[in-house]
């Protein structure tokens, strides 16, 4: 197959994310009460989630998957859905309520261009917190082009910003 030439226009965005969930409650004790998504809209079997007032960010529902278990281990489907927090202070203060709220982090990096940290929702779903460093700190090779990296990130310094 041939590569198709068309380019996305750069203001284009990923809008939002549904996720099959097993329970609503439980979900929104995770994206809502740890997290701090603000429901816009509850009906049976569904959730609407956003931050700013957007009208949602995250959908949660149980239209196909009410009362299932997590898809196994080395199976196709959804990684992680990243929520891009606007700063570094921003970062620590969600760190500091999931680290509060007793949930697991499977892993926390700094990627050069990102800080991350990496947990699972109440679902088993891949949820990464991140923000991005301003463009200018990127780290660029020789010629001058972006480059990433994956190293530990310190949480404990992340979280004394909190």
């Amino acid at each position: 197959m041939e590569p198709n030439p068309y380019t996305a226009p750069a203001e284009t965005r990923i809008g939002h994310v549904h996720l099959k969930v097993a329970d609503i409650p439980r979900a929104l004790a995770f994206w809502r009460d740890v997290l701090g998504l603000a429901v816009m809209l509850e009906r049976p079997g569904a959730a609407f989630l956003s931050a700013g007032g957007y009208h949602h960010h995250i959908a949660l529902n149980t239209w196909e998957s009410e009362g299932g278990s997590p898809p196994p281990a080395h199976h196709t489907g959804l990684y992680h859905v990243a929520l891009l927090y606007p700063d570094r202070a921003a970062l620590a203060a969600v760190l500091k309520r999931v680290v509060e709220a007793g949930m697991r982090i499977d892993g926390a990096s700094d990627h050069g261009v990102s800080e991350a940290i990496y947990l699972r929702d109440p679902d088993g779903n891949g949820v990464e917190l991140y923000r991005d460093r301003p463009r200018e700190e990127w780290p660029r090779d020789e010629a001058g082009a972006m480059t990433m990296f994956t190293r530990r990130l310190d949480v404990a310094a992340l979280l004394a910003e909190a």
